[in-house]
């Protein structure tokens, strides 16, 4: 595995010391009876040899918080969520429910290849927009804002639909521009720290920063639930809070930078289950 070298004010301010090169998790994450892929080989663009769920980087407490539905903190926004999916809202006289009968398992699968290109959107959608899309089209509702609790909760309740399932995100076609522009932001170093997304979790993952565990910054099971706020958070979110960690002034959540970012990073998890909502520290 590659290491990098920090500045002497990067080393003292982060406190970087060695540990797991991997992170030695044994037993298996099993939720409701779904058996969950925390490991899987990896792409061979990528420069490791095996992907790795966060799941796998936590302590065994917050471990099994994640294999109980009634103790994940994260199943709390869902039931939310279960609430606004039948309250209507717009013009339209519409909640969710009018237009899905089936319910959210209408949706099993999607997340699993999100963000994807859409031919009849003529770009590529994440869960946020086709959330937004309904609202707006369909509810004649206002679209949601990213990153606030109604819309995290509707995406985590989604996203459990596809529980267990294979993350397969497509980087080829349409969305060629867009993954490269994601792979050069993750490698590009920005901020006062002087540093990358790869920095963290391509060369240093398994290592100690401080008193956190460094994982390989997969995304398969976002939206996540974090001790440390106590909330659920979204992809973007976490993406702004990397950049401010590192002393970067962050993109916009929803940019066309974060679009990009997240398509990368998800198509890196590819192998893995669609975990979300999981509980990380």
């Amino acid at each position: 595995m590659k290491k990098f070298t920090l500045s002497a004010t990067v080393a003292a301010s982060l406190a970087l010391f060695a540990g797991a090169a991997t992170a030695q998790v044994t037993d298996a994450l099993v939720v409701e009876g779904t058996t969950i892929s925390t490991s899987a080989p990896a792409a061979d663009w990528l420069d490791i040899d095996q992907v790795l769920s966060g799941w796998s980087f936590r302590t065994v407490e917050t471990r099994a918080l994640q294999m109980d539905d009634f103790d994940n903190p994260g199943m709390i926004f869902v039931d939310q969520a279960i609430d606004d999916w039948s309250t209507v809202d717009g013009t339209e006289g519409k909640s969710c429910s009018s237009c899905h009968t089936d319910g959210p398992e209408e949706f099993a699968g999607l997340r699993a290849e999100l963000p994807r290109w859409d031919e009849a959107q003529g770009k590529m959608m994440n869960m946020e927009d086709y959330i937004n899309l309904s609202r707006v089209e369909h509810m004649g509702a206002e679209p949601w804002k990213w990153a606030k609790p109604r819309m995290d909760a509707m995406v985590a309740l989604i996203s459990l639909q596809s529980r267990g399932m294979t993350i397969n995100v497509a980087i080829d076609g349409p969305v060629a521009d867009a993954w490269e522009q994601g792979r050069e932001i993750y490698y590009t170093r920005v901020g006062q720290l002087d540093m990358s997304c790869a920095n963290c979790h391509e060369d240093n993952y398994g290592n100690m920063i401080r008193a956190d565990h460094l994982s390989q910054g997969q995304i398969n099971g976002f939206p996540t639930y974090r001790l440390k706020n106590a909330k659920l958070n979204s992809t973007h979110a976490r993406f702004s809070g990397c950049m401010k960690n590192i002393r970067a002034e962050p993109f916009a959540v929803g940019s066309e930078e974060f679009r990009a970012l997240e398509l990368y990073v998800a198509s890196r998890g590819n192998g893995l289950s669609a975990e979300g909502p999981s509980v990380r520290n």
